[in-house]
């Protein structure tokens, strides 16, 4: 079983907010893959999805950002789950907005979210979903840049950021962590013309040859 596991705060205020982008990407899964609703497990919203004939759970903290490892902790614990089974999901201040990154493991490069579940499970070695948001103005705090909400200009953007994050996530499950890394990892428009350009290749490298 695979889990998805998008980090962000609970609550409406917090909806639309820069820090609730991998909010944004187990929503979009859930409507992709037809989800049942969300049920209250392990202080989360956890979701079953099926992809590819696998079992998937997205998964939503409850707990506030800072102590999102008390959840994704009681969770591997219960449903007896291997790091490798989880993809966390979430916001980066230190990504342009709208680059995505694809890690097997590494520190939380200062993301109090991330940082929690690295401390809760204690291992550096959890696979994660970066979603950049920019940095906050010059002289700006970056608390209340996280949690605000996009600029008109930027919701677009994030929007599409979020989208393609979904689409990355089902490349990790269906392809592995390697090959999402390969096709997303890159600048919006290189991912956009790479995933323009694989279903050509995938179709060519189907037709008859002289192998």
């Amino acid at each position: 079983m695979r889990v998805i596991i998008g980090l962000g705060n609970p609550g409406p205020a917090y909806r639309s907010t820069r820090h609730n982008v991998g909010w944004w990407v187990i929503e979009r899964l859930a409507r992709r893959w037809h989800a049942d609703p969300p049920r209250a497990r392990h202080r989360a919203a956890v979701a079953t999805a099926t992809f590819r004939g696998a079992t998937v759970l997205l998964v939503r903290p409850l707990t506030y950002m800072n102590e999102s490892g008390a959840a994704v902790r009681a969770l591997v614990a219960v449903e007896n789950l291997v790091t490798s089974d989880l993809l966390v999901v979430y916001d980066e201040l230190a990504l342009p907005l709208g680059q995505l990154r694809v890690r097997p493991q590494g520190g939380g490069g200062g993301h109090k979210g991330l940082g929690s579940v690295l401390a809760a499970l204690g291992t550096q070695a959890v696979p994660r979903l970066r979603i950049g948001i920019g940095q906050p103005p010059p002289g700006g705090d970056r608390v209340s840049y996280v949690l605000g909400d996009f600029t008109a200009e930027e919701r677009p953007v994030a929007e599409d950021a979020a989208d393609r994050a979904a689409e990355a996530v089902e490349c990790v499950l269906r392809d592995g962590l390697i090959a999402a890394m390969d096709r997303y990892n890159a600048a919006p428009r290189a991912a956009a013309a790479a995933s323009a350009v694989q279903p050509v290749q995938a179709a060519l490298s189907d037709a008859p040859g002289k192998d």
